[in-house]
């Protein structure tokens, strides 16, 4: 798909999976594509009363570039791709989830009594950090070597994809869980917005925050649009 084929009726998911430059648009835009990536971008535009005439023709100004930090996710094979999740996003999430967890506590134990939606953001992060590192468990040690070995050798993929069918479905709901606790952290935050009152730590809070949602938007994309849709492609292939 290239920027002549823009259409409303394309799905923005789609649309990042051929150009992955058009996620900061989408970004910018409160638009989501990854969980919500199997929207038309007629229906997601409406969802958040933006004109999809206009849309299209923001997308349509990137000529097709990729920005040189876009990684081009549907050029991997689909090992490489494993190995760029775990490597980038996972490393991500491993990296930063201790240090948003230090300050969720120390930032709601210091301000939660002037601002007691700081309580409420620690249990958000709570859940959503035991359930991500359950989930990239399962990815790690059971999804992706046997996506990689599929790859390697498809004797009996039809089989060995239909054992990968109801776990795949699994982890994209795992990713809506995911989705809505990212929404409740910008709800929250005022969009990543401390008070003029802030500390430093509670600034670092809210500016870590966001970038955990950057990083998790490309991640669950890669995962939602591109890899699991090709891996349940291939019991398809003659």
């Amino acid at each position: 798909m290239n920027n002549a084929t823009i259409s409303p009726e394309t799905t923005v998911g789609e649309l990042v999976r051929a150009v992955p430059a058009r996620a900061k648009i989408f970004d910018n835009l409160g638009i989501d594509y990854c969980c919500g990536g199997r929207r038309s971008l007629a229906e997601a535009c409406q969802a958040k009363g933006l004109d999809a005439a206009t849309v299209c023709s923001m997308l349509t100004a990137l000529n097709g570039a990729h920005e040189a930090s876009a990684v081009d996710a549907n050029a991997m094979t689909l090992a490489v791709l494993c190995d760029h999740i775990e490597q980038v996003h996972h490393g991500f999430l491993r990296q930063e989830m201790p240090r948003c967890d230090l300050m969720t506590r120390k930032v709601a134990a210091v301000h939660g009594d002037h601002e007691p939606r700081l309580h409420e953001i620690r249990q958000v992060f709570e859940l959503f950090h035991a359930e991500m590192m359950a989930h990239m468990k399962v990815e790690e040690e059971d999804v992706f070597p046997a996506i990689r070995r599929l790859e390697a050798d498809q004797a009996g993929k039809d089989e060995t994809v239909a054992g990968l069918k109801g776990t795949l479905t699994r982890l994209e709901s795992e990713h809506d869980h995911a989705g809505a606790a990212l929404a409740q952290f910008k709800k929250l935050t005022d969009h990543y917005m401390p008070p003029d009152w802030a500390c430093n730590t509670f600034r670092a809070l809210y500016d870590g925050l966001e970038q955990l949602e950057a990083n998790m938007h490309q991640h669950v994309h890669k995962e939602n649009n591109v890899l699991f849709p090709r891996v349940l492609g291939i019991a398809r292939q003659e």
